[in-house]
């Protein structure tokens, strides 16, 4: 393996900073020396959970590239990426933020379509990436990702065309970079807002979907990825994140004061069998308090 020091990067998007790049292997692209498909893998100290990943996205059935964006990690995910034939860019930690991770990652990319995905996201099965393609063959088709049930709570049967109109009713529901697909050219144009604590996917899909654009969200697009086990911290942590971010781009956002969070706790059955069950869901409870802490006035 080989490494580049690749320190070519748009201006307007690093300025003057560089990282450090594993050469691709040979076998990841098309004869036509393009893959179909560049795949951006957000890592941090995610050894446990990379490998299986990787190995997940190797058995696909359409050329793809890996480029692996690590942000300071402390244990082997670097190697286990690069053993794995991944490109590897290393972000410093204090500079992190979920846009820019993605964006220096995209810089690189090569294929018409960004595949944007953490590093514990696994696909489920080696078709996965080409049915992630397949919904851009809709031109008016800007982004998409995997979704289990609609704005409404509902399981979804089948894809769902997200516009500007249902995201303005729904803004917290929609595209997700966890596991999503966007137009390359579309990302050139406008790369994600580095200066987001969180929710960069709905950020840039409010814009896409302003210019006319749709997303389409679809069950059959779905990864493996669970956060229904995460400690109560990184449960607050994760909602308050993504609400700061709500805060800075989405229109007309009124305050969550801490009544509304009691009000919303006590009333809401969510996913639950019964509203006890709701009320008495240990990390439902973290998830409100952070929604709260990050929408304060």
């Amino acid at each position: 393996m080989v490494d580049l020091v690749c320190d070519h990067w748009a201006p307007s998007l690093r300025g003057t900073t560089s990282a450090k790049m594993s050469v691709m292997p040979a076998s990841a692209v098309q004869p036509t020396g393009l893959p179909a498909a560049s795949v951006v893998v957000r890592a941090h100290d995610e050894a446990a959970e990379i490998g299986r990943t990787l190995e997940r996205l190797a058995v696909q059935d359409i050329a793809h590239e890996v480029i692996v964006v690590d942000s300071g990690s402390r244990d082997h995910t670097r190697e286990i990426a690069r053993d794995r034939g991944a490109g590897v860019i290393e972000l410093e930690p204090e500079t992190f933020s979920f846009g820019r991770a993605l964006n220096r990652g995209a810089e690189l990319a090569r294929a018409p379509v960004l595949i944007a995905l953490s590093a514990h996201a696994r696909p489920p099965d080696r078709g996965w990436l080409r049915r992630m393609l397949a919904a851009f063959e809709d031109p008016a088709v800007a982004c998409c990702s995997g979704e289990r049930r609609g704005p409404d709570g509902r399981p979804l049967a089948g894809p769902l065309r997200q516009d500007a109109a249902l995201l303005a009713a729904n803004p917290y529901w929609g595209y997700s970079n966890s596991a999503g697909a966007l137009r390359t050219g579309l990302w050139r144009e406008r790369p994600f807002r580095e200066d987001l604590p969180g929710s960069e996917d709905r950020e840039w899909s409010m814009w896409a979907l302003g210019r006319g654009f749709v997303c389409v969200l679809d069950p059959a697009l779905l990864v493996e990825h669970d956060h229904s086990r995460d400690p109560l911290r990184a449960c607050f942590a994760r909602y308050a994140r993504e609400h700061r971010g709500f805060v800075m781009f989405v229109p007309g956002l009124e305050p969550y004061r801490l009544r509304d969070a009691l009000a919303e706790w006590w009333g809401d059955q969510g996913q639950h069998r019964s509203r006890l069950r709701a009320r008495l869901d240990p990390r439902r409870i973290a998830r409100l308090l952070g929604k709260w802490w990050g929408r304060r006035a």
